[in-house]
Order: C-alpha cells, then sequence, then structure tokens
C-alpha cells in the first residue's frame, strides 16, 4: 500500500505541474460561468399578464393581496374549495391563467401551491410569490402579534410557493430539477473520459518506452495500477475542486454585482427588474448544493475506479496504438450510452427499465443524479444506496480483473489483440 502512495503521490505531481492542467483548471470555470452569464440574460424577454384565481375558503386574505395594484396580475378570490381537475377543465375557469391554494394551515407551515395552465416566466413567479407572501405577512402580524408588518418581515419565515402544472399536479413531467440531474451526471462522465484518458496514455507511454520493466522489478503490477488510478484519480478532484471554487466565486459575483435586482421581489413587483428567464432558477433555487455535491463526490469516485480499471486495462493489453483505439470506441460508446440512459430516465422517471439503469454499474452515476435531482417518492430513498453498494462492489471486481490483465499484459509488446488472447490472461495466475 506504500508502494501505491509513493506512485500516486508521483502521477499526481506529474499531472499538476503540466500546461493541461492549469489551462483547465483556468479555462473550464471560465467558459461555465460565460455560458451561464449568456443564459442569464438571454431568452427572459417574455412579457406575461396573468390573471390569477386564489381559492380561500377559509377567507384568510380577506380577500385582500396588495396595496398596490400590479399592471401584470390581476386577481380574484373564490370562497369555496375548488378541485384541480375542475380548474382545468371547467369552462368558469378558462379565463384564468393560475390558481393558488390558500387554507388555514398555510399560517403554520408557510407552505401552499400554484397551479398553472402555461409555466410561468421568472419575474412572473416571483411576483406572484412576493404579493401572496406581502399578503400572509400583515395577517400574520395582526393576529398573532403586537408587531408592525414592516417589524414582523424582519423576523418571518419566507413562503414556499410551490409550482404545478394543473396538467399534470404531481410534477411527473416536469424535467427542471432532472436537467439538473443531467448536468451533474454530465460532469462525472467528461471528468471520468478526460482522466481516463489520461491513465490510458501514461499506460501506454511506459509500456511504449519500456520504463514498466524498470517498475515491476521493484513494485507489484496490481501496486502500480492502483497507484496510478489513484494519483491521477486524485489530479481529478483537485481539478474539480478548483472548477468548484471558481465557479462558486462567479455565480455569487453575478448575484450580489451583476445580477443584483435579480431576487429584489419588490422591484420585480413593481415591473423595475430586468428580465431572466427559468435558467436563473435552475442555477439559484432548484438545486440543493449541499446533498448533489456529497452524492457528486461518492458516485463519481467509485464511478471513476469503476470506468478508470477498464483503461488501465485496456493501456496494458493493447500490442500498439492502433489497437488501443480500436477497443476504446466500445468504452466511448458506452460512456455515450450512460448519458441516454440518464436522458431516458429524466422522461421516464417511474418505469422498470429506469429502475434498471439506476442498478447498472455503467449508467448508475449518471441516472442517480437524474433521480435524485428530481426527487425520490418516500420510502424510495433506499436505492440510492442500494446503487451505490452495485456500483462500489462492481468497482472492486473490475479491479481485481483490470489487475490480472495488467499483471500479464503489460509486458507484451508488439501483438495484435484478440478476445481469445484476453480470455487467456484472464486465466493465468
Amino acid at each position: 500500500m506504500r508502494n501505491s502512495w509513493i506512485i500516486a503521490m508521483r502521477e499526481l505531481k506529474e499531472r499538476i505541474g503540466s500546461r493541461s492542467f492549469i489551462l483547465m483548471a483556468l479555462f473550464g470555470p471560465i467558459i461555465v460561468l460565460t455560458m451561464t452569464y449568456l443564459l442569464f440574460v438571454l431568452g427572459g424577454k417574455e412579457q406575461q399578464n396573468w390573471k390569477v384565481l386564489i381559492v380561500d375558503p377559509a377567507n384568510v386574505m380577506e380577500h385582500k393581496i396588495m396595496a398596490n395594484e400590479d399592471p401584470n396580475v390581476k386577481y380574484a378570490f373564490a370562497t369555496n374549495y375548488i378541485e384541480i381537475e375542475d380548474f382545468a377543465q371547467n369552462p368558469d375557469y378558462v379565463d384564468y391563467d393560475a390558481m393558488v391554494e390558500i387554507n388555514e394551515k398555510i399560517l403554520s407551515n408557510k407552505s401552499s401551491f400554484l397551479f398553472y395552465r402555461e409555466k410561468p416566466s421568472f419575474n412572473m413567479s416571483v411576483s406572484i410569490r412576493y404579493h401572496v407572501e406581502r399578503r400572509l405577512e400583515e395577517v400574520l402580524a395582526e393576529e398573532f402579534t403586537k408587531l408592525s408588518a414592516n417589524e414582523f418581515r424582519k423576523i418571518k419565515q419566507p413562503l414556499n410557493l410551490g409550482f404545478r402544472n394543473v396538467y399534470d399536479p404531481t410534477d411527473s413531467s416536469s424535467d427542471l430539477g432532472g436537467w439538473v440531474g443531467m448536468f451533474f451526471g454530465g460532469v462525472i462522465f467528461v471528468f471520468i473520459f478526460l482522466f481516463g484518458m489520461t491513465i490510458l496514455r501514461s499506460v501506454s507511454r511506459e509500456k511504449s518506452n519500456r520504463i514498466v520493466e524498470v517498475l515491476m522489478a521493484t513494485v507489484h503490477p496490481r501496486t502500480l495500477m492502483l497507484g496510478k488510478i489513484v494519483g491521477i484519480g486524485l489530479s481529478a478532484l483537485l481539478q474539480f475542486s478548483i472548477w468548484l471554487i471558481l465557479i462558486g466565486a462567479g455565480l455569487y459575483f453575478f448575484r450580489e454585482s451583476i445580477f443584483i435586482d435579480m431576487y429584489d421581489a419588490s422591484n420585480v413587483a413593481a415591473g423595475q427588474a430586468s428580465d431572466y428567464n427559468q435558467f436563473v432558477e435552475l442555477v439559484f433555487e432548484r438545486i440543493q448544493f449541499s446533498s448533489m455535491l456529497t452524492y457528486f463526490m461518492l458516485f463519481f469516485i467509485v464511478g471513476y475506479f469503476f470506468y478508470g480499471a477498464f483503461f488501465a486495462a485496456l493501456g496494458a493489453v493493447t500490442g500498439s496504438e492502433s489497437d488501443g483505439q480500436q477497443f476504446l470506441l466500445p468504452l466511448i460508446a458506452i460512456l455515450i450510452f450512460a448519458m441516454y440512459a440518464g436522458y431516458f430516465v429524466l422522461n421516464n422517471p417511474d418505469s422498470s427499465l429506469s429502475t434498471f439503469y439506476q442498478y447498472l454499474p455503467f449508467t448508475a452515476p449518471v441516472v442517480v443524479m437524474v433521480k435524485l435531482a428530481m426527487g425520490y417518492a418516500p420510502g424510495e430513498g433506499y436505492q440510492l444506496f442500494v446503487s451505490l453498494l452495485i456500483l462500489l462492489l462492481s468497482a472492486i471486481g473490475v479491479l481485481i480483473i483490470a489487475g490480472r490483465l495488467y499483471k500479464n499484459g503489460l509486458l507484451q509488446f508488439g501483438h495484435s489483440v484478440r478476445l481469445k488472447t484476453i480470455i487467456s490472461w484472464l486465466k493465468m495466475k
């Protein structure tokens, strides 16, 4: 184990000192932030004028919403309970763009739902949330405290207003959160491919210049392979950490300096804020960074070892550069298929095939990220840990197999790799 760590440190120092590592560490976040900036400022110029029906059987809001009228939103009140299906299909409500449910529990749990016919723009969603929340603050301050509404707002709990399609109230077809998972899963596979290729090139280079003959005279082949995978993996983690810090700082700068009115609801309500699109909500509201990053790191590390073993074995068994390219194509195809599996799950989250993809080691990292972003149903959270366990056991198994190919193929030169040859090397001790 000590020898593996020494080799890992050698690989790490070699990677972080390379020009490609430095350029990728700096320009990668710049490219991501530039794309984010463009997505923030483009495509959000739509102007909506809505009629909103507030269903308030308990008369919590007393048929009031706000003192200053918003020219883009017209409100009406209903004191009878209206079923979602009735609102969606009844001709009496066809003129309303959305329905907000208000009941007596909202005063304690500060939670409600808005059911829309057409997805609201970012500004429209902020405006409605602001209007309802301001009125509830007035009600709460008057009924339960001796504070003024302005004083109460300083200690208030924000309103959790969920947005649902009236024709799909369970939000089963909403893929906004799923695209967050696709992004994280895509990052996992981009890093796995880039640093997997680094493993392949490093093994092939050391094999072609016969350095492995010297190394294998002092260390066991499996020790050499594990050290190489760990060292390059550490450089990948360092690379990602730099990305995380720079992108996080960039997004914070965006929010505090450039898009300063983005979440100032009073500006939005007054029509003084700039127009932004739904990508703003995707980045700043829908991503649960703490949980997503935690599981991202777990599935990235285990997935890297799983795929890294394939790249290491491929570099060891090839007899020429052309052989490596020939056998690399199926591995790239598997990575592309994994991304397709994530997209399939995004559109079919409850299908049996989606469950299969979640447990399949080749597709698990991206599929789990998608399902995690979309949210596991109550009682199904265990699937995440089962998937991680299967991936971990699979990674261990692949590392064992790759270690045997690494041992028996690393000192072979000038041969044509055939399936029969690989099978024979697997049988050798």
